[in-house]
């Protein structure tokens, strides 16, 4: 392995909790090893204590019933019986002179320890010490306790079983850590592998999706954990992304579309009235036709504009108190004259009173939208109607109906597309624009518009707004 790679492998997330894991888990066993040390430690030295007490109390007896002397051979022959590199017996007066003692040949650099010896004065019952010999094995477990007013009784005991379970601990302690760091160091790399395993998806998706496959998803394993939750974010995010290239392309291929007709004309009329213009009437009238086929064409790059900012949310709604009843109620007097003209009639019902907190020019560019489109595909005849309401939410509802050619079922889901016109209003002047800025300008309010349409019956569209506070 290459140390670029190696420098790779210790920046990984895995690696890093494979640290944690490892790390945590040798401390608390470190941490268990030393508290089960300290327990058999305080054992065998409590084991070892009552040990020196049971011979006190066996010598203080006995020194009662039987006399010094017993107590001096009982002495010889206990330390004899016990090895002399086990056990010694010494017996000192108040003032801490040996007067006789068993055989500590072995345990000559032990002294009397006349703190002891003064605290067994002052009333302490015995007085434990615990020495260490230089180059003895073991360590020493010292008694010191009265047998009677003037006889002081020193006991010494090597702790062997102390040594050899501390030896014994030590190897275990390191064979066992050793195995249970390489164990926690396996498992922990597993567990942080598999942890992971999810995000490591996440980042082969997004660089399949970097190389150009963006229909590609994060599989998800349904495990209702913090992965399967990113993973399904991540996915939504690219759904996301790819609806907004989706829309961009066919947007992109309608603004073609869009704009090559008109500059055809146009430059079509240039190369008509260049090549056979020969009056100054031609001439304006070419001018004039430029003039309207570059008011259409501005029309719409503003109204894709409006459309842009008031999705984004770059251009701030300028929140007042609108008197809807008025503001419905003049937009269906603008447009009586051109219904009239077209035979439609134009019904508008409103409540006495109604208000809205929102921004008055977009709300009457969506309502003029609304009605323009309706009186458009009316027939002769037809009616359109706009009426005012309430839901049971409080929110304010308009609805505009009319009689007109309707929509089909296959292109109803797609009518607030921009550039989308159905077949049955190709042949109407327009752009597709209108229903695409209406739908931003009612979202732009925290609202929305919907639509209902029979083909040949006529269409509902129903327009819901909050009533938001200034």
């Amino acid at each position: 392995m290459s140390l670029r790679k190696r420098i790779n492998l210790r920046n990984t997330l895995a690696f890093r909790l494979t640290l944690w894991y490892a790390g945590v888990f040798t401390v608390s066993s470190c941490v268990a090893f030393l508290l089960f040390y300290v327990l058999i430690t305080s054992f065998i030295q409590e084991r070892t204590d009552q040990e020196l007490l049971s011979q006190v109390n066996r010598f203080s007896t006995l020194l009662e019933t039987e006399g010094f002397e017993a107590v001096k051979d009982d002495a010889a022959i206990e330390a004899q019986a016990a090895g002399i590199k086990k056990v010694f017996f010494r017996l000192l007066s108040l003032k801490g002179q040996v007067f006789s003692s068993s055989n500590v040949s072995y345990w000559r650099d032990i002294d009397i320890n006349e703190t002891a010896i003064k605290e067994l004065l002052q009333g302490s019952r015995h007085v434990f010490e615990t020495i260490t010999i230089q180059d003895h094995k073991d360590k020493v477990r010292i008694l010191y306790a009265l047998l009677s007013p003037s006889i002081i009784l020193q006991i010494g005991q090597a702790m062997e079983s102390y040594s050899r379970f501390l030896d014994a601990f030590k190897g275990i302690f390191i064979t066992t850590m050793t195995f249970l760091i390489v164990l926690a160091a396996g498992v922990g790399w597993f567990m942080a592998r598999r942890a992971v395993s999810g995000v490591e998806e996440i980042t082969q998706t997004a660089q399949s999706i970097s190389g150009g496959t963006l229909g590609k998803r994060v599989p998800v394993k349904d495990r209702g954990d913090e992965i399967d939750q990113l993973a399904m974010t991540f996915n939504q995010m690219l759904d996301r992304i790819q609806t907004l290239v989706t829309e961009i392309k066919e947007m992109s291929d309608n603004v073609a579309h869009d704009l090559k007709s008109p500059i055809t004309r146009i430059r079509g009329i240039a190369e008509v009235t260049l090549t056979n213009g020969k009056s100054i009437g031609e001439y304006e009238s070419m001018a004039a036709s430029t003039i309207e086929e570059c008011d259409r064409l501005l029309d719409m790059i503003n109204t894709m504009l409006m459309i842009s900012k008031t999705e984004s949310g770059v251009d701030k709604l300028s929140l007042e108190e609108i008197d809807l009843t008025s503001l419905v109620r003049k937009a269906c007097e603008l447009f009586e004259p051109i219904a009239e003209d077209k035979r439609v009639t134009l019904g508008c019902d409103v409540p006495n009173k109604s208000y809205l907190v929102g921004d008055n020019r977009m709300i009457q560019r969506m309502l003029s939208n609304l009605l323009d489109n309706a009186i458009k595909y009316t027939p002769s005849g037809g009616t359109v109607s706009v009426w005012v309401s309430e839901n049971d939410e409080r929110d304010v509802v308009i609805t505009v109906k009319d009689t007109g050619i309707g929509i089909s079922p296959n292109d109803l889901p797609r009518i607030f597309d921009r550039f989308y016109r159905c077949d049955q209003s190709r042949s109407n002047p327009g752009i597709g624009l209108g229903l695409s800025l209406a739908k931003a300008i009612a979202r732009a309010h925290g609202g929305d518009i919907t639509v209902t349409s029979l083909l040949n019956q006529g269409s509902i569209f129903t327009i819901t707004l909050p009533t938001l506070k200034p």
